[in-house]
């Protein structure tokens, strides 16, 4: 059954609705301006001249004052119609249409194999009015948005390739090139290189792995046919070996359990998108509509507003709760439940749990192949971790009430994950309670070592505001070499919080510097079908959003085993 894409049970009050935010909007925009103007990122103030500045602030503030006073009449009048209207509104909006972007089918012949995979994305966006964005030294929402959701489709449109060299001299002098990869439109957005547009493909010292490390590119699938070797016509059709690839597409494995990549592109063919803090409105529109055209499927202005019942959540809501996800698979069944011990300015906002039931559109006898996929975003400020701890609590228990609720006797379910952007590290002596949550027992971590302790490849997702649009920072192939060396990364990703009092010696000898893992991706077997089994394929931290958002992107692909029968 197929949801219905409205979020109003008819039109009438969906209209009613979109006047009554037709009114408030003016109001909203020009207090927005008012809060920009008076804020400035470190890009801008290295940009423009400091003695222009003040002039700015008088003149624009007044401006934008003048016009909020003018617009509030309307803006109270459109408040009494919207208001009410939240009591009847579904807390999401669903947007589905048949995808005309293509995409490769990695399960095409799953029947051959028995064997499934799928891949999954979780990225934190600072998506908010640009007036609060500034504050996290991001600016121009609308623009972000509309860049991000260019190269999501440009990240994960692109082709798997598996590069064979068998000796470092036997393809020449390695140059960039990203004529393999969709060309996206030249972003103007001002944080990122205009040289190098959304993202850059390759760097000069673009390394190829030679024969001694041909296992290194295991994460990447060949095409099906002839290996091609490296002299081959680069602009041939098909599936040909480019002779100089983007330096994105090298995989660097390190000495562990799971494979691993730093790229400078989001993962080829993922097939769920979890997006955090995309609280402005306009922006999930854009989003919407760049990524709907690729996924086919997209849930978006999550959560509620105004005011809601007692214990349902706490205070008035003006934010929704900022989650997002785009699916390749239509999605059969959808629940949100808000957190309802918010406090401070996190309560403004109506963060949560949205939970997913998708249809995969495969079936094995008289089973057909469903998958769960759950996303959240925690209470932020530092020092409350009995409030995450509760909200964890919280988490478990409306995840398996949902699932249970949804199974059916019909359905194999091959995987079960949750992710996003759970505001307490592993590594924190802060953030000790959280890190000891039974929910780590029940999905697993594929980064976590045991509670305080992270596997010694893994790296920091939360990056230090402040040097966002430092030279090591600001395009994707910059941050991907920050990141792959353990004394730079230093300098850019926000260290472990210490307990009030406690001196803290981070990091612990012989273990690297890891920095402050905020964003998840986990995954549970004992929910799913007895006899799957489950596996990660690869670990990825993207950078292709380099000056775009504080946060590093992360996905993994997870393989699934099918047994010969369900029992």
């Amino acid at each position: 059954m197929s949801l219905r894409e409205s979020p109003f049970s008819n039109g009438v009050l969906e209209a009613l609705h979109a006047v009554g935010w037709g009114l408030i909007f003016p109001c909203f925009w020009f207090l927005d301006r008012l809060i920009a103007n008076c804020i400035f990122t470190s890009l801008e103030r290295e940009q423009r001249r400091v003695e222009l500045l003040p002039l700015q602030v008088i003149f624009g503030s007044i401006l934008f004052f003048i016009l909020f006073l003018i617009s509030t009449p309307f803006a109270l009048l459109g408040f009494v119609l919207w208001a009410p209207l939240q009591a009847v509104r579904r807390p999401f909006s669903y947007h589905q249409q048949v995808p005309i972007i293509p995409m490769e089918d990695r399960n095409a012949r799953w029947e051959e194999t028995d064997k499934v995979s799928f891949g999954f994305v979780s990225a934190n966006l600072c998506l908010l009015p640009d007036g609060l964005a500034r504050v996290n030294n991001l600016r121009h929402t609308q623009q972000r948005a509309e860049t991000i959701g260019q190269n999501i489709v440009q990240g994960v449109t692109r082709p798997h390739i598996r590069i064979f060299v068998d000796s470092p001299s036997s393809c020449g002098t390695v140059t960039p090139s990203s004529s393999l990869l969709p060309q996206a439109a030249p972003s103007t957005y001002g944080s990122v290189d205009p040289a190098a547009g959304p993202m850059e493909g390759a760097e000069p010292d673009g390394n190829i792995p030679n024969s001694s490390s041909r296992n290194s590119v295991a994460s990447s699938e060949e095409p099906d046919g002839p290996k091609p070797n490296c002299n081959q016509n680069s602009n041939q059709h098909g599936s040909q070996v480019h002779r100089h690839p983007p330096r994105a597409l090298r995989t660097l494995f390190r000495d562990s359990d799971v494979p691993m990549e730093v790229s400078a592109l989001f993962p080829s063919t993922v097939d769920i998108v979890c997006l955090e803090e995309v609280f402005d409105k306009r922006a999930a529109f854009k989003l919407m509509r760049a990524l709907g055209p690729l996924y086919g499927h997209v849930i978006y202005d999550v959560g509620v507003y105004a005011f809601q019942p007692p214990g349902a959540c706490s205070s008035f809501k003006f934010f929704n709760s900022g989650l997002f996800v785009a699916s390749r698979f239509p999605v059969i069944e959808a629940r949100y439940n808000c957190f309802p011990n918010g406090c401070g300015e996190d309560a403004l906002a109506a963060k949560g749990l949205l939970s997913l039931k998708v249809e995969i559109g495969l079936q094995k006898g008289d089973k057909k192949m469903v998958g769960y996929f759950n996303c959240t975003h925690l209470h932020a400020p530092k020092g409350h971790g009995a409030i995450r701890f509760e909200q964890l609590n919280m988490l478990t228990k409306w995840i398996n009430e949902f699932q249970a609720g949804t199974k059916e006797a019909d359905e194999m379910v091959v995987f079960d994950v949750l992710c996003g952007d759970l505001n307490f590290d592993n590594s924190s002596p802060d953030d000790n309670l959280e890190q000891r949550h039974g929910l780590f027992e029940d999905y697993r971590d594929p980064c976590r070592a045991g509670p305080g302790q992270e596997k010694p490849w893994v790296i920091g997702t939360l990056l230090e505001q402040p040097t966002l649009y430092q030279e090591n920072m600001r395009t994707p192939d910059n941050l991907q070499r920050t990141l792959e060396r353990e004394e730079l990364r230093r300098g850019y990703l926000s260290s472990p919080v210490p307990m009030t009092g406690v001196p803290m010696i981070y990091p612990k000898p012989d273990q690297p510097w890891v920095g402050r893992r905020i964003d998840y991706l986990l995954y549970r077997e004992n929910s799913i079908s007895s006899l799957c089994k489950t596996e990660v394929e690869e670990f990825t931290y993207v950078t292709q959003l380099a000056g775009l958002t504080d946060h590093i992107p992360v996905g993994f692909r997870l393989g699934v085993k099918l047994g010969s029968e369900d029992i």
